[in-house]
């Protein structure tokens, strides 16, 4: 069984209604307090690395994967609950991000080591929108 398999499974074995229409915005609301609260649960693990200057131990290791997997989790029901096949949605992601390579092929980064777009970057909404509007129907 494939992981979004078993977010689905997951979401009927819990009962995890779809968002119905009119209530977007409270689901959309409540989906985010509960993320923040999960990501705060990072900063015990951020603590723990800070009092061991700045060096991860194991056991930070595990709750840095456990936190991961959690919001992981976490995201892909929320968009089981909202009907978005998260896994394609995905796959444009990734796909709008292997165009953010400068004109000579290589990554270019800001000082803070993010990545930054290329020339020929392409944004990923119009794909998501044209993927969206395949499953309504």
């Amino acid at each position: 069984m494939s992981f979004f398999e078993k977010i689905n499974k997951f979401n009927e074995m819990y009962k995890m209604p779809e968002v119905e229409p009119g209530d977007e915005y409270n689901r959309l609301g409540n989906f985010l307090l509960i993320a923040a609260e999960e990501l705060l649960e990072g900063e015990e693990v951020l603590a723990n690395i800070n009092n061991n200057n700045g060096v991860a131990t194991m056991e930070d290791k595990v709750a840095v994967a456990d936190l991961l997997g959690d919001v992981i989790v976490y995201c892909a029901s929320e968009a089981r609950r909202w009907n978005i096949d998260i896994e394609q949605v995905l796959n444009i992601i990734m796909e709008s991000n292997f165009s953010k390579l400068g004109a000579d092929g290589k990554p270019i980064y800001d000082e803070r080591g993010k990545l930054l777009k290329g020339p020929n970057f392409f944004k990923p909404e119009a794909k998501i929108e044209e993927l969206l509007n395949k499953s309504k129907g």
